[in-house]
């Protein structure tokens, strides 16, 4: 395998649940892969399509884990999502079905929230619904959101993802799947804001100056973390520690640049 493309990458883009680690469990040399980066003249930033959790909340989480993780490290779709209303919405009125960490996510990039972070709200008509992962989901939530979608509000959902995986093979209903209660419900589709939208890149390549073809996305997943390398002209590597399994990347139209077993395999190209 000819790996001149990925080791003249500049910056690495992990997704972290199915990548790095899966709950509490970290992967075995994921660690080594995170601290050797300063050494390669490489940089990284932790990349989730996870909304559920605020940047700063994944600074703490990691640095439980053991990686190593400032700000400029962490880089998620909750933080995409507030960057994305500013310049598209600004000064909107946004109804948020999320949990705390993604209000407070919202709330310190200025958006006006119509609601408090518990969902609760008095307004009869909002500019913008947004839904993110919500492991704190209440129905009055879903019947907020289906309320104002049905009166017109612009639709923006965090990320597609139908569910995130957890140990033991077990999943949780994620984003996706809530969206897909509110579309059955309210006949509107989502804007989705996290990967595969090449913005997710497109921001990243803008703050670092380093351009989309020297960064590479590294990911479990072929409809997210691939995709929005493909989408955005950058190097893809799948990792099969995560959710594909051989036979989703048989049937796959579009194949990732590089296919390894796991980040540690990763660790040992870049270092050859």
């Amino acid at each position: 395998m000819d790996y001149t493309k990925l080791k003249a990458c500049e910056l690495f883009l992990f997704d972290m649940d199915g990548t790095l680690y899966l709950g509490d469990e970290v992967y075995d040399g994921a660690v080594a892969l995170m601290e050797g980066f300063p050494g390669l003249g490489k940089k990284y930033i932790y990349l989730t399509n996870n909304s559920s959790r605020a940047g700063t909340d994944y600074i703490t989480r990691l640095r439980q884990l053991g990686f190593p993780c400032e700000a400029e490290n962490v880089f998620t779709s909750g933080m995409a999502t507030g960057m994305y209303l500013n310049q598209n919405f600004p000064g909107a009125s946004v109804y948020l079905a999320g949990t705390k960490a993604f209000y407070r996510e919202l709330v310190s990039y200025g958006i006006r929230l119509v609601n408090d972070e518990n969902g609760h709200t008095e307004a009869d008509t909002v500019d913008v619904v947004v839904q993110g992962f919500d492991r704190e989901l209440t129905y009055e939530k879903l019947d907020r959101a289906v309320h104002f979608l049905r009166r017109g509000s612009r639709f923006i959902a965090a990320n597609p993802d139908w569910v995130c995986p957890m140990p033991a093979g077990e999943v949780l209903p994620d984003c996706g799947s809530i969206c897909a209660l509110l579309t059955a419900s309210s006949g509107r589709e989502p804007e989705y804001i996290g990967k595969p939208n090449r913005n997710m890149i497109d921001v990243i390549s803008r703050m670092t100056g380093i351009p989309n073809e020297k960064i590479c996305a590294v990911g479990d997943r072929l409809y997210t973390d691939i995709a929005v390398a493909q989408n955005a002209g950058a190097v893809s590597v799948l990792v099969m520690s995560g959710e594909t399994d051989e036979a989703i990347l048989a049937a796959a139209d579009r194949k990732p640049d590089y296919v390894l077993p796991s980040v540690k395999e990763l660790h040992e190209v870049l270092k050859s």
